[in-house]
This record gives structure tokens, C-alpha cells and sequence, in this order.
């Protein structure tokens, strides 16, 4: 199991369904990762289509040294409620790991003082600026359709989550470029065939 990288996927009450998949099942089937699932308490927690999770352990820092990498899932918890989440992250990108985060999970990675160096997205500069007026690195906003990485920090909007898996792949993998080409084709081919159906 030498070189089996451990991605923690962060979870919170009506978490987004459509998020997380393409990430977890792809890091592990396809790059051979270990993904275990996070709580802020380590408590079930109910997705926004109503699924209940229960998650292999909670947030805390010490539970959670063997984290290589670490993906936010958004919820609108994160606006109306959210549970601090700052230590875990900032521990993970201390030691060099890999830190995403798509939809309003993005806003926990700004909460955490990780975009003020890195170029980053979310669901548009106006929605973010509003839920977390002046945060650090807020200049350093891309206003993109698509997943955003710089150094080891990744994020995206919660519409993107094609390109948050490939981006947060290409990330904690630099070195599997034709696995990732492999994958962003099946991607593309999905959207390029499927408006070609719709066309004719």
C-alpha cells in the first residue's frame, strides 16, 4: 500500500449530491486512493436529496494526520450555520496537502486564510464577497465557469464538478497526465455527443 494517497471528503448537514461523486469514485477506482468520509462531529449528516450518510470519522485535527489531501463538499450550511472547520484545513496545507473546495464549501477555505495566495473560484465574485465580505486573497478571484487550482489549493463552482475531479486529481497526481487526458475526454465526449443528439 506504499504510495496510496488518503483524501478526506468533508461533509455537512445537506451537503450537495452531485458534488462529491466524480471526485471520490475516481480517485479511488482510477488512482487507486483511499477516500474516507468527514464529519464536523463525526455524526450522520443528510444530504439536500435527503440520503443519510454516516461518516467514517470527524474533523479533528488528530483524527486526521493521515490526510494527503482534503475536498469541502458545499451545503448552504456553510452560509446559514457554518461549523469551523479552519484548523483541519490549514493543518492539511501546512504539511503540503492538497485543500479544494467547490460550491459554498469554497467558503470554508476562504474562512481559513486560503485564498489570500492562490487564485481561486466559487459561485461568482458577487455571491462569495456577500457571504464573506472582505476575506484574504478575495483580489485573487477568477471568475470562471470551471475549477480553479493554484500550488495545492483547487476550488470551483457548484457547477463544475467535472472539471473539480480533474483539477483536484491533476493536483494530488501531477504525474498520472495520461490517466487525467484519458479522463477529461470521457468528460468532453459526454457533452460534445450529447449536444450533437440534441442538435439532429
Amino acid at each position: 500500500m506504499s504510495g496510496q494517497k488518503t483524501i478526506g471528503v468533508l461533509f455537512i448537514d445537506r451537503f450537495a449530491d452531485w458534488e462529491y461523486g466524480l471526485l471520490a469514485a475516481s480517485a479511488v477506482e482510477w488512482f487507486g486512493a483511499r477516500a474516507v468520509s468527514l464529519t464536523p462531529n463525526g455524526k450522520p449528516v443528510t444530504s439536500a436529496s435527503g440520503f443519510l450518510l454516516t461518516p467514517d470519522r470527524s474533523a479533528e485535527v488528530d483524527e486526521n494526520s493521515d490526510l494527503d489531501a482534503i475536498a469541502v463538499i458545499g451545503s448552504d450550511q456553510w452560509v446559514d450555520a457554518p461549523p469551523d472547520v479552519s484548523g483541519l484545513l490549514t493543518a492539511i496545507a501546512a504539511r503540503g496537502g492538497v485543500v479544494g473546495g467547490i460550491c459554498a464549501g469554497t467558503l470554508a477555505l476562504a474562512r481559513a486564510g486560503l485564498f489570500e495566495k492562490a487564485r481561486h473560484t466559487s459561485n461568482g465574485r458577487d455571491w462569495i464577497n456577500e457571504k464573506e465580505p472582505g476575506y484574504a486573497g478575495a483580489q485573487n478571484y477568477q471568475d470562471v465557469p470551471h475549477a480553479v487550482a493554484d500550488g495545492r489549493i483547487v476550488s470551483a463552482p457548484g457547477s463544475a464538478p467535472g472539471t473539480f475531479a480533474l483539477a483536484y486529481l491533476k493536483t494530488l497526481y501531477p504525474q498520472r497526465s495520461s490517466d487525467l487526458a484519458q479522463m477529461r475526454t470521457l468528460f468532453a465526449k459526454e457533452y460534445a455527443e450529447g449536444e450533437h443528439a440534441e442538435a439532429s
